[in-house]
């Protein structure tokens, strides 16, 4: 397939991968979410060494697999979750610009942990924006679609841009995440917090760019009955009335009508993006 200048293709779009950058400000008033990439470290580190700026956007990766050819020279970068990259077949460095020729392939391979890896390319994934912003959002269905086999990919302006010394922030083995209490502590037991952190919690299958489903202890309840919807921030961790918590993420919905029991301290929700399927994850209340 032939494609004009400045122009990335899809080859394979591996379990599921979308566009990202810093989301859609100003709408939550309307109903309408932030979005924006999951692991924002990881995404910001990706822009960085392709001299983008801070709100280019991406490709976001769920457990890797994507296979991109390049119709123009590019500079790309590969980020988050440590994976194998390969260009023609030869293996190429994770966390560094990679220069890819005209008609080179590029392949990005699985996780060895973590869940989301970030594709940057030198000017930027240049789809239309909607409400300002390049993101795909799986819960309001708005933005570009997932990408698919095919999917062609233009690039924006390829001037040259200065790199900031960048900071790898490698995914750690033991996920614990630093939390405060929320605003509705009267809504629940005296000792919740504290089996909050007792855990650990284990990550479900069900969960997605919009929340973490994590299982283990119950959270108690001190009142059953219904609390008007709430404003929600990235990072919330509310309890429905079977006390099994929930942790918001990227796509998280704007209102809520569950208590918050505490919200993960905002620099560790790029760990929060990172925990996969199966991982146990442990939260502590920031001292």
């Amino acid at each position: 397939m032939t494609a004009g200048p400045g122009v990335v293709e899809v080859l394979r779009p591996g379990p599921f991968a979308t566009i990202q950058d810093l989301g859609r400000t100003g709408y939550a008033a309307v109903g309408v979410p932030l979005s924006g990439a999951a692991d924002l470290r990881s995404f910001a580190l990706a822009n960085a060494l392709v001299g983008n700026p801070p709100a280019a956007a991406t490709i976001e990766a769920t457990f890797g697999g994507v296979e991109l050819r390049a119709h123009t020279a590019v500079v790309m970068a590969v980020t988050g979750a440590p994976c194998l990259v390969t260009i023609d077949g030869a293996a190429a460095s994770f966390g560094a610009a990679l220069s890819v020729d005209a008609g080179a392939v590029v392949q990005v391979g699985s996780p060895r942990r973590g869940l989301r890896t970030y594709v940057a390319v030198h000017g930027g994934i240049d789809v239309p924006a909607v409400l300002g912003s390049r993101s795909t959002d799986v819960l309001a269905g708005i933005g570009p679609p997932a990408l698919g086999r095919g999917s062609i990919l233009p690039l924006g302006d390829m001037t040259d841009g200065a790199v900031d010394p960048p900071i790898v922030h490698p995914v750690p083995a033991d996920l614990t995440l630093h939390v405060q209490p929320g605003p509705r502590l009267d809504w629940f037991a005296d000792n919740a917090i504290d089996l909050l952190c007792a855990g650990p919690y284990t990550v479900l299958m069900e969960s997605n760019r919009v929340a973490l489903r994590l299982h283990g202890p119950a959270l108690p309840r001190r009142r059953d009955d219904e609390l008007a919807p709430e404003g929600l921030v990235r990072g919330a961790i509310q309890v429905p009335p079977d006390g099994s918590p929930l942790l918001f993420l990227a796509d998280h919905p704007v209102t809520g009508g569950y208590p918050v029991l505490a919200v993960v301290d905002e620099e560790d929700q790029w760990l929060a993006a990172q925990a996969r399927p199966g991982r146990p994850i442990s939260f502590r209340v920031r001292a």
